[in-house]
Protein backbone atom coordinates (compact mmCIF):
# COMPACT_ATOMS: atom_id res chain seq x y z
CA UNK A 1 0.00 0.00 0.00
CA UNK A 2 1.48 3.79 -1.18
CA UNK A 3 0.34 6.02 1.41
CA UNK A 4 0.28 9.77 0.51
CA UNK A 5 1.71 12.71 2.16
CA UNK A 6 1.15 16.12 2.31
CA UNK A 7 2.98 17.00 -0.64
CA UNK A 8 0.60 14.80 -3.01
CA UNK A 9 -2.49 15.85 -1.11
CA UNK A 10 -1.98 19.50 -1.78
CA UNK A 11 -1.15 18.51 -5.27
CA UNK A 12 -4.50 16.71 -5.26
CA UNK A 13 -6.42 19.30 -4.00
CA UNK A 14 -5.11 21.74 -6.31
CA UNK A 15 -6.38 19.38 -9.03
CA UNK A 16 -10.08 18.50 -7.39
CA UNK A 17 -11.20 21.33 -5.46
CA UNK A 18 -12.73 23.19 -8.02
CA UNK A 19 -14.67 19.74 -9.83
CA UNK A 20 -15.69 18.29 -6.31
CA UNK A 21 -17.07 21.49 -5.58
CA UNK A 22 -18.96 21.97 -8.56
CA UNK A 23 -20.61 18.46 -8.15
CA UNK A 24 -21.22 19.24 -4.28
CA UNK A 25 -22.98 22.59 -5.13
CA UNK A 26 -25.05 20.66 -7.58
CA UNK A 27 -26.21 18.36 -4.49
CA UNK A 28 -26.48 21.33 -2.06
CA UNK A 29 -27.38 24.07 -3.97
CA UNK A 30 -25.77 26.31 -1.31
CA UNK A 31 -22.08 28.03 -1.71
CA UNK A 32 -20.95 27.88 1.66
CA UNK A 33 -22.21 24.43 2.68
CA UNK A 34 -20.75 23.11 -0.42
CA UNK A 35 -17.34 24.78 0.09
CA UNK A 36 -16.93 23.03 4.06
CA UNK A 37 -18.14 19.96 2.42
CA UNK A 38 -15.40 20.04 0.02
CA UNK A 39 -13.13 20.88 2.66
CA UNK A 40 -14.45 17.94 5.44
CA UNK A 41 -13.69 15.63 2.53
CA UNK A 42 -10.24 16.46 1.82
CA UNK A 43 -9.84 16.29 5.68
CA UNK A 44 -11.24 12.95 6.01
CA UNK A 45 -8.91 11.89 3.50
CA UNK A 46 -5.86 13.35 5.26
CA UNK A 47 -6.88 11.10 8.40
CA UNK A 48 -7.27 7.75 6.41
CA UNK A 49 -4.02 8.27 3.99
CA UNK A 50 -2.16 5.64 5.58
CA UNK A 51 -5.01 3.11 4.59
CA UNK A 52 -5.87 4.44 1.20
CA UNK A 53 -3.76 3.87 -2.35
CA UNK A 54 -3.16 6.94 -4.23
CA UNK A 55 -3.90 5.63 -7.31
CA UNK A 56 -7.19 4.95 -6.06
CA UNK A 57 -7.92 7.77 -4.23
CA UNK A 58 -9.70 10.16 -6.84
CA UNK A 59 -13.23 8.30 -6.81
CA UNK A 60 -12.88 7.84 -3.22
CA UNK A 61 -12.39 12.02 -2.67
CA UNK A 62 -16.03 11.90 -4.93
CA UNK A 63 -17.73 9.14 -2.64
CA UNK A 64 -16.48 10.58 0.74
CA UNK A 65 -17.70 14.06 -1.03
CA UNK A 66 -21.10 12.72 -2.14
CA UNK A 67 -21.88 11.27 1.55
CA UNK A 68 -20.86 14.31 3.18
CA UNK A 69 -23.35 16.25 1.00
CA UNK A 70 -26.20 13.53 1.34
CA UNK A 71 -25.67 13.81 5.39
CA UNK A 72 -25.94 17.77 4.73
CA UNK A 73 -29.09 17.75 3.38
CA UNK A 74 -30.58 15.71 5.28
CA UNK A 75 -30.14 17.34 8.17
CA UNK A 76 -31.07 20.54 6.43
CA UNK A 77 -34.65 18.75 5.78
CA UNK A 78 -34.93 17.72 9.22
CA UNK A 79 -34.00 21.21 10.38
CA UNK A 80 -36.51 22.23 7.81
CA UNK A 81 -39.28 20.05 9.62
CA UNK A 82 -38.17 21.19 12.77
CA UNK A 83 -39.24 24.37 12.16
CA UNK A 84 -35.31 26.06 12.61
CA UNK A 85 -35.00 27.51 8.94
CA UNK A 86 -37.01 30.51 9.48
CA UNK A 87 -34.61 33.21 7.54
CA UNK A 88 -35.05 32.31 3.96
CA UNK A 89 -32.12 33.37 1.83
CA UNK A 90 -32.49 36.47 -0.31
CA UNK A 91 -31.45 37.19 -3.41
CA UNK A 92 -28.73 39.57 -4.55
CA UNK A 93 -29.57 42.86 -6.52
CA UNK A 94 -28.33 42.15 -10.02
CA UNK A 95 -28.09 45.48 -12.20
CA UNK A 96 -30.30 44.42 -14.62
CA UNK A 97 -33.67 43.04 -12.88
CA UNK A 98 -34.92 41.53 -15.00
CA UNK A 99 -32.50 39.58 -16.44
CA UNK A 100 -31.22 38.66 -13.10
CA UNK A 101 -34.76 37.48 -12.53
CA UNK A 102 -34.88 35.54 -15.32
CA UNK A 103 -31.93 33.82 -14.72
CA UNK A 104 -32.66 33.05 -11.00
CA UNK A 105 -36.40 31.46 -12.30
CA UNK A 106 -34.32 29.10 -14.89
CA UNK A 107 -31.66 28.15 -12.27
CA UNK A 108 -34.37 27.32 -9.69
CA UNK A 109 -36.25 25.20 -12.71
CA UNK A 110 -32.69 23.30 -13.25
CA UNK A 111 -32.44 22.99 -9.73
CA UNK A 112 -35.94 21.38 -9.18
CA UNK A 113 -35.73 19.21 -11.74
CA UNK A 114 -32.30 17.71 -10.71
CA UNK A 115 -33.67 17.37 -6.74
CA UNK A 116 -36.62 15.82 -8.45
CA UNK A 117 -34.24 12.87 -9.57
CA UNK A 118 -33.80 9.66 -7.71
CA UNK A 119 -30.62 9.60 -5.74
CA UNK A 120 -29.17 7.09 -7.76
CA UNK A 121 -29.75 9.09 -11.00
CA UNK A 122 -28.99 12.29 -9.44
CA UNK A 123 -25.67 11.22 -8.06
CA UNK A 124 -24.59 9.58 -11.70
CA UNK A 125 -25.56 13.02 -13.63
CA UNK A 126 -23.82 15.23 -11.20
CA UNK A 127 -20.34 13.36 -11.23
CA UNK A 128 -20.71 13.00 -14.71
CA UNK A 129 -21.72 16.59 -15.89
CA UNK A 130 -19.39 18.52 -13.45
CA UNK A 131 -16.93 16.30 -11.82
CA UNK A 132 -14.40 15.50 -14.91
CA UNK A 133 -14.12 11.68 -14.42
CA UNK A 134 -14.60 8.52 -16.63
CA UNK A 135 -17.32 6.37 -16.06
CA UNK A 136 -14.63 4.00 -14.56
CA UNK A 137 -13.65 6.43 -11.67
CA UNK A 138 -17.52 7.38 -11.53
CA UNK A 139 -18.32 3.23 -11.02
CA UNK A 140 -15.84 3.01 -8.48
CA UNK A 141 -16.74 6.00 -6.37
CA UNK A 142 -20.29 4.76 -6.36
CA UNK A 143 -19.69 1.17 -6.24
CA UNK A 144 -21.61 0.19 -9.70
CA UNK A 145 -20.59 -1.32 -12.49
CA UNK A 146 -19.09 1.40 -15.62
CA UNK A 147 -22.22 0.51 -17.87
CA UNK A 148 -24.43 1.27 -15.11
CA UNK A 149 -23.18 4.46 -15.35
CA UNK A 150 -24.03 5.02 -18.91
CA UNK A 151 -27.39 4.02 -18.50
CA UNK A 152 -28.02 5.63 -15.27
CA UNK A 153 -26.75 8.57 -17.22
CA UNK A 154 -29.21 8.37 -19.75
CA UNK A 155 -32.14 7.71 -18.22
CA UNK A 156 -31.20 11.01 -15.66
CA UNK A 157 -31.06 12.91 -19.11
CA UNK A 158 -34.19 11.69 -20.14
CA UNK A 159 -36.12 12.60 -17.53
CA UNK A 160 -34.28 15.87 -17.07
CA UNK A 161 -35.60 16.72 -20.56
CA UNK A 162 -39.05 15.45 -19.85
CA UNK A 163 -39.11 17.82 -16.37
CA UNK A 164 -37.75 21.00 -18.10
CA UNK A 165 -39.71 20.82 -21.50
Amino acid sequence: MTAFGEVELEALYERLEKPVYNVVYRWLWNPEEARDVVQDAFVRLWRMRRRIELATVEPLVYKIALNLARSRLRRRRIIRWVGFDAVAPTLRDPQDVEAGVARSEDQARVREAVLALPDDLRQVIVLCEFSGMKYEQIAEALSIPPGTVGSRRHRALTKLRELLA
